[in-house]
């Protein structure tokens, strides 16, 4: 076939002035964030049974552990938020939910067991557990630590590897998609969760390689073209790679895809977390980081590295 790979459809060169549509991106980018915050404001973010507390079951069934029944069980019971996921062997599952309000948890507990033991016979209950919302929040507290300090480390390593205004350009890039992506989440109401933070963790990597690729075709440039204006630098680079970029985020939106749409309820707010988080940060590294390095400016005296000489050995002309 003449068009396949289909590869062969995207252009080999392009010529974008991404770096003149910067002042509109940047107004998109003011209101998305002042969206998002004012939606933590108001509305808060939906919490699941990690951060507000409730109840966890382990279980061993006869048989293979069916979740989606179990996890119907607990719903037809008024179990609010029910979760339920494998747990080692095939046979073992844990169950994790809050209590319908106004029931107590023991009793919440026994119900649960004696309508499982009813529903599934032979099942045995291994461990139960009650967590309140002090052990919840100690969770949350150390998810948003685990957030800061993998944002700080990306400071530190961007910094050491290029130039500081590349790291501030990079991290207020990380926590625009983090505020965008939370934003979203709270706006949509979706449930979050530990693996939300998870999620979140992935979305920083993801974006945090699309900058340093970003980065490194501007430094190549930068050496190549001394005397070239760095709006036109950036423009430059980021067509070179645009080709990349496009592989690279669709290959990993189809990949998601299949999870979004047939995962079912139980691992949807987690791969929508990643899904919006891999667009917002191919978007944050062109019109937020690059940006922040155009008005800053960078350091075009530093000279190329010299090739290391052994003692006494010379080099062929």
């Amino acid at each position: 076939m003449k068009f396949w790979p289909l590869i062969r459809l995207l252009p080999k060169e392009t010529h974008f002035r991404f770096v003149s549509f910067a002042p509109y991106a940047a107004v998109v980018s003011a209101l998305a964030v002042i969206a998002s915050i004012t939606s933590f404001a108001l509305l808060g973010l939906n919490f699941g049974t990690d951060f507000r507390g409730g109840t966890q079951i382990a279980i061993q069934t006869p048989g293979p552990a069916a979740l989606g029944q179990l996890r119907a069980a607990l719903g037809q019971m008024g179990a609010k938020d029910p979760q339920v996921s494998s747990f080692g062997a095939a046979n073992a599952a844990v169950l994790r939910f809050e209590p319908a309000p106004g029931v107590n948890p023991a009793n919440a507990v026994a119900a649960v067991e004696a309508q499982i033991q009813k529903e599934f016979p032979g099942t045995k209950v291994t461990d139960e557990e009650v967590f309140g919302a002090k052990v919840s929040g100690e969770l949350f507290r150390g998810g948003l630590l685990a957030l800061g300090s993998a944002i700080g480390l990306m400071l530190l390593y961007i910094w050491f590897r290029f130039q500081l205004q590349f790291g501030l350009g990079a991290v207020i890039a990380l926590a625009h998609d983090i505020i965008l992506t939370m934003g979203a989440l709270s706006i949509l109401h979706i449930e979050f969760s530990m693996p939300s933070i998870a999620a979140l963790l992935t979305v920083i990597g993801y974006s945090m390689n699309e900058k340093v690729i970003s980065f490194d075709r501007l430094r190549e440039n930068l050496k190549k073209h001394r005397s070239m204006a760095l709006a036109d630098i950036i423009n430059l680079s980021e067509n070179e790679r645009l080709s990349r970029t496009l592989i690279t985020g669709s290959t990993a939106l189809l990949a998601l895809s299949g999870m979004l749409f047939l995962g079912g309820p139980t691992i949807f707010p987690v791969v929508f977390a990643m899904v919006f988080g891999i667009v917002v940060g191919t978007y944050s590294s062109i019109y937020v980081a690059l940006p922040v390095i155009l008005l800053w400016g960078v350091n075009r005296s530093e000279e190329e590295a010299q090739p290391i000489r052994p003692m006494g050995a010379r080099l062929n002309p």
